[in-house]
This record gives structure tokens, sequence and C-alpha cells, in this order.
């Protein structure tokens, strides 16, 4: 791995992560018929967080003592992949900050309520598909205003998620993200994939499908630029603090295979 070779930046072994912490929170809109939760690994390299988000629940508690103090390069090899996953990205994001020197798009996310920033971001995300009406994406770990905003523009969605269930509009939600690419246009995918280790094999389907994949990340928002041409055509990167943690302005970052701004 670059990263942990030094290749990237400074020497990992003389980096150390100060803060170590996670955020849980549950969610009900008004005007949702059903809420969910999240809950998400943070580390703090200096100026930097990197974030990986994982089932409420499955980090054992003693996670955050382990990763507080310790250097990158001992979390860079952690036996669970979540730690590894933030510990990488907060790296990256502190040797190679989302900048337009580093090829980053910002857009801007206004004040407001959760809901209304959400449906921001969801726009900012699916502009990067450049898909024409009654094109079909397979997304892949269900976001709602994602599904709402695709609805929008006259494209059709796979849901599908590793959690099963149903969609706000009832629809039901496909546990096979594999097995459904032969039947989209395009993949619009959550960094979630990093770190639930479906990420890989995702991006070599989408390949061999020849379907365009995007990423959406809060999750993993400096490791996936690097992927970039790649196997990954877009990503839509959000770092911590994350749009539903606060209602004031912030910024996220487009990044295009091409280059491309618009």
């Amino acid at each position: 791995m670059q990263a942990l070779c030094g290749e990237l930046g400074p020497d990992p072994r003389t980096r150390r992560i100060a803060v170590a912490f996670t955020t849980s929170q549950a969610v009900r809109h008004d005007g949702r018929n059903g809420g969910y939760r999240n809950e998400v690994l943070s580390l703090r390299l200096d100026r930097a967080v990197g974030s990986c988000a994982v089932e409420p629940g499955a980090l054992p508690d003693s996670t955050v003592e382990e990763c507080a103090g310790a250097d990158v390069a001992t979390l860079l090899t952690h036996p669970l992949l979540p730690v590894r996953v933030a510990a990488l990205d907060a790296y990256l994001m502190d040797v190679l900050p989302h900048s337009p020197a580093h090829g980053a798009q910002p857009v801007a996310l206004p004040a407001g309520s959760s809901l209304e920033r959400s449906q921001v971001r969801a726009a900012a995300v699916v502009d990067l598909l450049d898909l024409v009406p009654g094109s079909t994406v397979l997304v892949v770990g269900v976001v709602n205003s994602l599904l709402a905003e695709l609805r929008s523009r006259g494209l059709g969605a796979i849901p599908c998620d590793l959690k099963g269930g149903t969609t706000e509009w009832g629809e039901r939600i496909a546990t096979d993200a594999l097995g459904r690419l032969g039947r989209c246009d395009a993949v619009l995918a959550s960094g979630m994939t990093l770190g639930n280790g479906s990420f890989d094999a995702l991006r070599r389907g989408a390949r061999q499908h020849g379907k365009p994949l995007v990423m959406f990340a809060q999750t993993g928002s400096a490791v996936l630029p690097r992927l970039l041409g790649a196997g990954v055509t877009a990503v839509c990167a959000e770092p911590y603090p994350f749009f539903w943690l606060d209602g004031g302005p912030g910024t996220i970052h487009r990044y295009r295979a091409d280059g491309g701004t618009s």
C-alpha cells in the first residue's frame, strides 16, 4: 500500500491519531414514513478527520481507546476494516486535502434543516451521472433523497442495500448488487461499500459490464478520489462534519475522472 510505505506523504509511523470518536445518530424527517440509524468511526490527524460508517453497535467498545494515540501505520494494518479505512481517510485528508489543486470542485451546501441539506447534496451527486431521462441507475446504499432526485429527473432506480427492506415508496430493496449490474446504465454507490468490504467486487463488476461508477462518500471521502480512472468515474466527497451534524453552511467536493467541471 502506497500510504503504508510513505509514498504519498510523511512516514505514517511518525503520525499519530490524537482523537478517536464515534458518532451515532437516529433520523426521522417530517413528511417521511421511515427513519434510519447511522454510526461513524472518525479519527483526527492534526487538521484532518477521516471517517468510516459502520453498522450501529458493530464496533467493540475498546476501538476508540485503541485508536487514540496510535500511529497511522499501526491502524492501517488493524484487524478491523473500518479502522483501516478511517485511518487511510485521515492520512489522505491530511496530505491531499480536498481542494481545486487536487482536482476537487467545491459545491456549497446552504444552511438549513437536515432534509433540506440532504436534498441539495442529492442534486449535486446526481449531476455527476450525466444520464438522459429513461436511464436506469443501480443505487447501492439506499438514501431516499437520492432516489427522489433520480425520480425528479426521469431516471429509474434499482435500490440495493445489504439491509434489504423497502424504500420510502414501498419498492423492494435488493441485497445483491452484483447480480443487477447488467440491468442498469450506471452505478451510484455509497462510500459505505469501502467499510463493509463490498467495494472492490462492485468496482470490478462495473468495469466488466462497462458501467460508470459514481460514488457518494462520507466514508472514505479522501480515499475514493484517488481511485478516479481506476474503475471510479466520479466522486461526491463529503468530509466530516457531515450535513446531518450541522445546520450551518458547508461544502462538499466533486471529482470527475475526466476532470470536467459541469
